[in-house]
């Protein structure tokens, strides 16, 4: 749903999107994104995004190396291990250490677009994380608030 103003005046848009895991991973959506602002004509404004998920989270993190996310899965899993004795285990042995890592990464990001540009630095991208061991389908609600070409 998108609702441009004349004039310049501040209008937004709303979208989901929808992505498809494969078990512990970061999974770039940079592309994605950009496409979508660069379809709905965005500006300059604010872009939030929000995963709609208690087991997996969003990152802006390096997308240059991938060692860095090796490390940053290694690290979440000496964080949150699961051969801890969680009381939660109902839905198997990943699941507790899922929300754990969620709830220490981020449900939501910020980014500032300018030009109709994320303000991303060189070397970021934007991540779903995925922390439980099976396949699944995330949903990332997307909400642009700004100006937008005419």
């Amino acid at each position: 749903m998108v609702t441009k103003p004349t004039g310049g005046a501040i209008g937004q848009a709303f979208e989901m999107l929808s992505v498809e895991t494969s078990g512990p991973s970061l999974s770039d959506q940079t592309a994605a994104v950009r496409v979508w602002l660069a379809h709905i004509g965005a500006v300059d404004g604010m872009l939030t995004l929000f995963i709609r998920h208690t087991s997996a989270s969003l990152l802006i993190q390096e997308n240059a190396d991938p060692d860095v996310h090796t490390d940053l899965l290694d690290a979440l899993d000496r964080l949150a291990p699961r051969e801890r004795p969680y009381v939660h285990e109902i839905e198997g042995p990943d699941d507790m250490p899922a929300h754990i890592k969620s709830a220490l990464t981020q449900t939501s990001l910020s980014i500032p677009v300018q030009a109709g540009r994320m303000l991303l630095g060189t070397w970021q991208g934007i991540y779903v994380v995925e922390h439980r061991d099976r396949p699944h389908r995330r949903e990332i609600a997307l909400h642009y608030l700004g100006t937008f070409r005419d």
